[in-house]
């Protein structure tokens, strides 16, 4: 099963070359503004892409998936997408959960404060998932923003150190695009922006 990864698109969604796969996965800011006519424009977009299987999450940019209620949200999502909010699924055996939540920073959507706040997400992750996405990146893991800062949750961290999923996606920190593994996990930031939100970065391309 081949699985693409992208995040960040910020509404340039249509200047991405995607490659084949199985599965295609977005984690989160799909739009600039969160307004409902970027949201339209990048689900339109992403229900005709040639995958069997297409999950998003929302981000810190994404207000609409924030400000609406479920009802709304799932009638404007087309069929084939499964848009996960504190929820998972589970394709052909492989579990994948999925969240927005970021640590705070000046009042973005889904921002929640670090500690009890946060963890109270995080407790959600079910033990056995084998895919973690989630918009931000876990504290240390492909973090590292333009001042130099770890900007991660170090809650996040604590909780994937119980699971030990297979992988965890994120975007959120456009500097540190990229895929390490540590211990039984592989951490793949898939930010395909600059900091400048100029598109320089490749899907990211998994097997399993």
């Amino acid at each position: 099963m081949k699985i693409v990864i992208i995040a960040d698109t910020h509404n340039k969604h249509h200047e991405l070359t995607l490659p084949p796969g199985d599965i295609l996965i977005h984690a989160g800011d799909v739009s600039m503004n969160g307004e409902v006519s970027e949201i339209l424009n990048f689900l339109n977009w992403f229900s005709v892409q040639d995958f069997s299987n297409k999950i998003f999450i929302a981000g810190n940019h994404d207000f609409f998936f924030e400000r609406e209620i479920e009802d709304t949200i799932q009638k404007i999502i087309p069929p084939g997408i499964i848009y996960l909010n504190d929820s998972g699924t589970t394709i052909k055996g492989i579990k994948i959960w999925g969240s927005p939540i970021t640590p705070w920073f000046f009042n973005w959507a889904f921002n929640r404060l670090r500690g009890d706040q946060i963890s109270r997400h995080w407790e959600l992750i079910p033990k056995n998932t084998d895919i973690i996405v989630t918009h931000g990146p876990v504290f240390r893991k492909l973090d590292v923003n333009k001042e130099g800062q770890h900007a991660g949750c170090k809650d996040l961290f604590l909780k994937l150190q119980q699971i030990n999923p297979r992988f965890h996606i994120c975007g959120h920190i456009h500097e540190s695009y990229g895929m390490i593994k540590e211990f039984e996990t592989t951490f793949i930031n898939a930010s395909v922006v600059n900091s400048n939100y100029e598109l320089m970065n490749h899907p990211i391309i998994i097997d399993l």
